[in-house]
């Protein structure tokens, strides 16, 4: 990891951190990780936020406007939005990304969850999604939260990485081996 890096997540690690321990103090939980699944779908939605905030050209106050604004809109909880505020203040709203993934795997953590990432030819249906949550569950004993993605070059069939696993099933995966053992006949 490089070091700059390596300072972002320490940063971003330590406002998870207490905004973690804060919200877990006062059974905020459910809020904390509504609010955090809220930025993650707005960092992911929106390029020029992602742009705003990691931008050294955009003042202090303009940032802090902004992401007070965002916030309000939002309505996230005070916690969470004193936590923002602050950020803006000390110029620390570029670690935003890492923070959110902090949050939400700390509170899957504590949830006894984990997060499975899914990447299949066309979009699952919520039978499917709720099959494939079921049947990883049964393979490692703790629920399972659903990260989709879908990737049509794939062709058909799945990807799916839970922890330091990955199961490919796709088309495309199948396609290669076939075309690595023909290689190796001729």
């Amino acid at each position: 990891m490089s070091e700059p890096a390596s300072i972002s997540s320490g940063i971003a690690a330590r406002y998870a951190t207490a905004l973690f321990d804060l919200a877990k103090e006062e059974g905020g939980l459910k809020a904390l990780e509504r609010d955090a699944d809220a930025l993650a779908a707005a960092l992911a939605a929106s390029p020029e936020l992602v742009a705003m905030i990691g931008s050294p050209v955009v003042s202090r106050d303009e940032q802090a406007g902004a992401i007070a604004a965002i916030a309000a809109k939002m309505g996230v909880s005070v916690l969470v939005a004193n936590t923002l505020a602050l950020m803006a203040q000390k110029r620390r709203l570029f670690v935003l990304p890492q923070l959110v993934t902090d949050l939400l795997a700390r509170i899957a953590a504590e949830k006894g969850e984990v997060t499975a990432e899914v990447t299949s030819a066309a979009a699952l249906t919520a039978d499917q999604a709720k099959k494939l949550a079921d049947t990883l569950k049964a393979r490692v004993g703790k629920d399972v939260k659903l990260k989709t993605a879908v990737d049509e070059t794939l062709i058909g069939g799945l990807v799916v990485k839970l922890g330091s696993t990955m199961i490919d099933t796709s088309v495309r995966s199948k396609l290669a081996a076939l075309q690595n053992a023909m290689k190796e006949v001729g």
